[in-house]
């Protein structure tokens, strides 16, 4: 077919149409084969921005029938100055630039004002006098068109790709329960995905993991700002280090329960993430978040099983032990295969005198190890509580003790005090506060024989109390509002809130802030009744349920609260509290107390916080 200036972008355009049936990956390829056919090209090189390389455009595709130098990238700079006056430049402008001589046409291709490369073409001199010249700006808009089209399926393709990859790594976290093969599998998704970034796990946990994972300490005294900003507020920030030349990205790993650490994504400085992109690596983070929250959760459970496995047969054993040596071997062997302890001593105390027993180390009955066993039998003599000492050369200021670590539990029989078991360490901090809470356990239970049933009800207390405040938790609180709506005649709740709470944390640390939750949880627990139930609602937020109480009652109980807080918390805080109240005479719902309850601490909040709100029914009540 003959082609004239008349119909050249027709007959381009319909060549362009034919190629979208071609594999993605061939497309641009064969774009310039047809812009090779059409102008009788010789030489041609598409150039394509490139972030990654400093925003310099560097070659995509080349095309000739012979081996032939070009530039591989070139700078913004130097093709300003080629184009400064257009789109299109030919011979005139080319031959005074020695890389790019060999080229008679050259141009910026852009659609809708957007940059999407530039050809160099070592064409036909008659073909571009006669086709381009007068169809230059149709032939970039039709060149643009087609890449930005080819463009578009890519990143479909490649969104597709990543949600199947998001699928199939999904599907792993549901078969697995093992921590390291989340984060591996968190780690391999990524590396699939954008293969040429850097990737970190920012940890807020303690636990040992697969030494070839890329895992960071979660310091929190030496934490970066922006990993602290992601970690405390559960989003994603982007963070740009120009003197390190690096992008970095950080997605909080967010459980059910809590955020349990941050995912380091590292790239090149000029890097910038798309919607797209940041979406999937949050669903990954949150999805990782969850199954490793789930993982944390099973492996906690197996540790507990076998903690409570372990207190069981040695209670079994013990209880059909017929000698003390019997006892104290079985005791010993027990515990030197569960903490990996090096010495082990019991320690038998009557009126002011304590007896070594036989059985215990040979380093207990030396002076050194008499100067600890005295120290320690005093201090058990006053406080009657087990002690744990991370190096106890330390305490005593005496290096000539032969151990640093040391754990000493008190053996208890009808609240007499008849003596204490001690384990030791050479290594200053080798025992956790965990294996210090089992070595209270076994011990606890070889000497007191605490029975099944007892060990059921510290279970049960366990599930019902919030840790840290020690008031009740949220789910007990709930069944008790609703055991007392069918058996009361009325109640009122309370929502209360701290005020300004990150800001404490921020200011002051999170220790402190948890100094907070119990400061208040005290108080709280020293101005309700005994029949009165406190709980830990969530975060910040704390609950008090007054079963039988009147409204004028929970709001004097409400203001006192607000009151007894801003005097009696240091460093000093305030708090906004949401009343609501029910009663037999109206039909009413446990959902509905608490949302009414949580509007009057949003209006409380609203008018300044520091003050006490009521809510009921269709009114708000200051």
């Amino acid at each position: 077919m003959e082609i004239c200036a008349q119909n050249f972008i027709l007959y381009y355009k319909s060549r362009l149409f034919d190629i979208m049936e071609d594999k993605l990956e061939k497309r641009i390829a064969n774009w310039i084969s047809i812009v090779v056919d059409c102008l009788d090209v010789t030489h041609a090189v598409y150039y394509k921005p490139q972030q990654e390389n400093n925003n310099r455009n560097c070659f995509e595709y080349s095309f000739s029938n012979q081996p032939f130098d070009f530039p591989k990238c070139i700078s913004a700079k130097m093709l300003h100055a080629i184009f400064i006056e257009g789109n299109y430049v030919g011979r005139d402008i080319l031959k005074t630039l020695p890389n790019l001589s060999l080229f008679n046409a050259a141009f910026h291709l852009k659609y809708n004002g957007v940059e999407k490369g530039y050809l160099f073409l070592r064409a036909n001199e008659d073909k571009i006098s006669e086709l381009i010249s007068p169809n230059a700006n149709s032939f970039i808009d039709e060149s643009g068109k087609v890449i930005q089209i080819i463009e578009k399926q890519s990143d479909i393709i490649n969104e597709e790709g990543r949600y199947k990859e998001l699928f199939r790594v999904t599907e792993k976290f549901h078969s697995s329960m093992d921590v390291d093969v989340v984060l591996n599998e968190i780690i391999k998704a990524l590396k699939i995905v954008f293969p040429n970034f850097t990737y970190n796990l920012i940890l807020s946990n303690d636990l040992k993991h697969d030494k070839t994972l890329p895992i960071k300490e979660l310091q929190f005294d030496h934490i970066d700002g922006t990993v602290m900003d992601s970690y405390v507020s559960g989003e994603i920030r982007i963070e740009k280090r120009c003197s390190e030349n690096h992008t970095i990205l950080y997605a909080p790993l967010c459980g059910k329960q809590g955020v349990y650490g941050v995912l380091e994504v590292v790239t090149y400085a000029s890097f910038v993430f798309q919607n797209s992109e940041v979406e999937f690596i949050r669903l990954l983070a949150n999805t990782g978040g969850s199954a490793f929250e789930n993982a944390k959760l099973y492996e906690q459970s197996q540790t507990l099983i076998g903690d409570l496995q372990l207190i069981n047969d040695t209670s079994h054993r013990l209880n059909s032990s017929t000698s003390l040596d019997e006892t104290i071997q079985f005791l010993k062997s027990q515990i030197k295969k569960s903490f990996k302890t090096e010495d082990i001593g019991f320690v038998l105390i009557k009126d002011s005198e304590f007896t070594i027993l036989d059985g215990s180390n040979r380093i207990f009955h030396s002076e050194e190890g008499k100067k600890c066993v005295e120290f320690i039998a005093d201090n058990i003599r006053v406080k009657n509580e087990a002690i744990l000492y991370s190096n106890i050369q330390n305490q005593l200021a005496d290096e000539t003790i032969p151990f640093s670590s040391l754990m000493a539990v008190p053996m208890i029989e009808s609240d007499s005090l008849k003596g204490f078991c001690i384990v030791s360490h050479s290594i200053p901090y080798f025992f956790t506060f965990d294996m210090f809470k089992l070595f209270q356990s076994l011990i606890h239970h070889s000497t007191l024989a605490i029975t099944n049933s007892m060990l059921r009800e510290e279970l049960e207390r366990m599930v019902i109390t919030d840790h840290l405040t020690q008031l009740f938790a949220k789910g007990f609180l709930n069944d008790e509002i609703k055991q007392s709506m069918e058996k009361d005649e009325e109640g009122t709740f309370i929502l209360l809130d701290i005020d300004n709470f990150k800001k404490v944390n921020d200011t002051f640390g999170h220790q402190t802030g948890d100094e907070i939750l119990v400061q208040v949880a005290n108080i709280i627990q020293q101005n309700i009744r005994t029949s009165d139930i406190g709980a830990r609602w969530g975060g910040e937020e704390l609950a008090i349920y007054l079963p039988g109480a009147s409204l004028k009652t929970g709001s004097q109980v409400a203001h006192r609260l607000v009151e007894a807080v801003y005097k009696n918390t240091n460093p000093k805080i305030t708090v906004s509290c949401g009343v609501s109240y029910w009663n037999k005479k109206r039909e009413d719902r446990v959902e509905s107390l608490f949302n009414r309850a949580d509007i009057g601490l949003y209006h409380a909040k609203e008018r300044g916080k520091n003050r006490v709100v009521i809510k009921e029914e269709n009114r708000i009540i200051i």
